[in-house]
This record gives C-alpha cells, structure tokens and sequence, in this order.
C-alpha cells in the first residue's frame, strides 16, 4: 500500500512540473528584413589554362635539322624561317627529277616524228594498220611519261620546299622538339619541331564540369576563377561554348566547358591550374526575402492569448507580426537560389517578415538545459562525511 501511494505521489509531482514548466514556456518569433539584395547560383569546377589558338609546327620530309633559328618565348611572324633541314639529299632528287623529265621530253618528240611518219605512210597505204598502231601507241606511252616526269619533278621541288620550315602564324613559341644536328623521321608520323601560340593575351580554361551540374550552364554565363600562381587575385570570364563530347574516367562523366579568360598583364600561362566559379543563376540589386520566410505558417497552438491570425488565399504569401495580429501578405516571386527569394510584388522594402520561431521557458539556454526534470543529473560527489 505505501508503495501505491508512493508512486500516485511521483506522478503528481510529475504532472506538477510539467504543467509548471507548461506555465513557463513563451514563443519568440524570428524576423527578417526585406530589401534590396543579390541573388545567385554557382558551380564549382576546375580546368586548365591554354591559348586559344596553338599551332604544331611539324616537317613533312625527313632529314637532319642543320639550323634552328628560334628558341623557347621567341615572338615569331607569320611566314618566318625558324628551322632548316639539311637539303643535300633533297637537292639530289631534284637534279635527278629534271635528268628524268628531259629524257621523257626528248623521247617524246622523237616518238611524235615517228608517229607522223608512219601516219602519212599509212594514209598512203604502205605501211600496214599494225604498224601504225604500234607507233601510235609507243608515242601516247612517251607522252604520259613526260607527264609523270613533270609531277616527279613538282614534288621534288615542294619537297626541297619543305626543308625550309617557316611559322604559320604571328605569335611566341612555347615548345621546341628538336636541337640542330637532330635527325627527324617523317615516315609514318609528322615530326612535332614547335608549338607556337598565336596571342598569349587571349587564353581560355578548359574545364570539366560534372554531369549533374552541366544542365544548368549556358553559354555567356560569367565566371570567375583563381591560379595558385597568384592565389589573391581573381579574373573573370565567360563561357563561349559548352562541349557535346562526354569524358567518362573511374565511371565519372564530365563535360568541357570552354571560358574566355583575357590576358593582358599576361599573368596566365599555359598549363596552369584554374579553379572555376561559374554563375548559373546571377540577379542582382533585386528586393529579396529570405526563402523560409515564405515556408513560414503560424501555428494557432502557439500563439499567445489575444493574438490573432489574418490569413488569405494566396500560392505564396509572407507573414508579419502587427501588434497582436499575425497577419499574411500575397507575394509574387521570382528567382530563387533555395536560401533567398526574390519578391517581384506584394511587399515592400525595409518590411520584417517572419521566418522561424523557438519555444523557449524564459530561463537563459544553459539553464534550460540542466533544470529538465527528466535528465539524469550529474552525481554528486561533494557529500558531507
């Protein structure tokens, strides 16, 4: 019996507490101001940093290089002689091309007399058909000769031509392949000599973004990135085109991103490392909310006596607190990054909105975590012996 009432006891107290500490508790309601603000959306990628437009030179024939007349960062012009391979063996072919092409010239017009002849013999009937076709076809022999004779001599010339290696383009080498004395091999491979770019004022980064990110970028959106070269520094560009060839490595699949990315101090160089900020979603100086302000619903079970709701139909609406009046405001909105809103209508700048509440029992936080009744409390160690 001592040990019912005993228990009865317990829950009373229990009951006692809570509704002491029921008697306690207040509401307090979070605000945030509307006004004007940026709203935006980025991707994070990283790329590399290359010219826009880079040239290999190669050679076409093979040989020794007997002169380089350019080095690494040498500023070159378009058309300028910047190697020469040894010319000796190519000079041969080509006297060779031409002793080939006179003896075809000189067969030929003896074969083109002899055809004569034997035409004006056989128009006269002395001499049989097929002896006239016999001359006839020697001489259309000789002249596909001389044909192939003057092609052999073109190419020995464009050959002997190639020995001289000028830039194609007006711009800086940034590569050299080969020392003098060098012997290159055009077989089956173009030999790379050089790599020239045209203007290192004007560079791109190439980044990869990831297929989950890649819906959202367009081409024109800005960007921003940093090297490690100059990690306080930040330049901006633009994306100029967005690549339709997947990358897939380790089951990853990614997407080049090409980003203009203006040189003029030529701080950038090629190969650097870029790590990219691109602007997906970019409004600014537009009237913005906080996004959970319009997630907000004032609860009727919180609310303190003598407050009252005013509420309305609305797709998205903001709540105020007015006095005692929690009152809903219809709003048109526009973009939104998920943390911010923008308010195209329905509310004006400089309004507090509401946006969150907290039941709190009016104690200071640290004492509200040690005055539950229903913790286990820390074991005293203090006891009076």
């Amino acid at each position: 019996m001592r040990g019912l009432i005993k228990t009865g006891l317990l829950a009373l107290t229990a009951v006692a507490l809570m509704a002491s500490c029921s008697d306690k508790q207040q509401t307090e309601f979070t605000t945030a101001k509307v006004e004007k603000g940026n709203i935006q959306t980025t991707i994070t990628a990283t790329g590399a940093i290359e010219p826009v437009t880079s040239v290999t030179v190669g050679t076409q024939v093979s040989g020794i290089v007997s002169k380089l007349y350019v080095d690494y960062n040498s500023v070159v012009k378009r058309g300028q002689v910047i190697a020469e391979l040894d010319k000796t063996n190519l000079i041969s072919e080509l006297n060779s091309a031409k002793a080939n092409l006179n003896s075809a010239q000189s067969s030929l017009t003896y074969e083109q007399a002899n055809y004569n002849r034997y035409k004006t013999l056989y128009d006269k009937g002395l001499v049989s058909a097929d002896e006239y076709e016999s001359a006839r076809l020697t001489y259309l022999k000789t002249k596909d000769q001389v044909v192939t004779a003057t092609q052999s001599l073109q190419k020995a010339e464009t050959n002997l031509g190639y020995a001289t290696i000028t830039s194609p383009i007006d711009g800086v080498v940034l590569s050299k392949a080969v020392e003098e004395g060098q012997t290159v091999a055009a077989s089956f491979n173009t030999p790379e000599l050089f790599t020239i770019a045209q203007d290192l004022t004007d560079m791109r980064v190439i980044a990869d973004i990831d297929e989950a990110d890649i819906g959202g970028v367009k081409e024109g959106q800005r960007v921003s990135f940093t090297v490690d070269a100059y990690p306080e520094d930040h330049f901006e560009g633009k994306i100029t085109q967005v690549r339709q060839q997947p990358t897939t490595e380790s089951n990853v699949v990614t997407y080049e991103v090409v980003i203009s990315a203006p040189n003029n101090d030529l701080k950038l160089k090629p190969g650097l490392t870029a790590n990219v900020t691109i602007y997906t979603l970019e409004k600014n100086d537009v009237l913005v909310a906080p996004s959970k302000a319009l997630r907000f619903i004032p609860n009727e079970a919180l609310i303190s006596e003598g407050q009252t709701i005013e509420d309305i139909e609305a797709p998205q609406k903001v709540w105020t607190l007015e006095g005692n009046t929690f009152k809903a405001h219809k709003v048109e909105t526009g973009v939104t990054n998920g943390i911010s809103t923008e308010i195209v209508s329905g509310i004006s700048e400089g309004t507090e909105v509401l946006t969150d509440f907290r039941i709190s029992n009016g104690e200071p936080a640290e004492e509200q975590q040690t005055s539950n009744p229903f913790m286990p409390k820390p074991r005293n160690n203090n006891k009076k012996k």
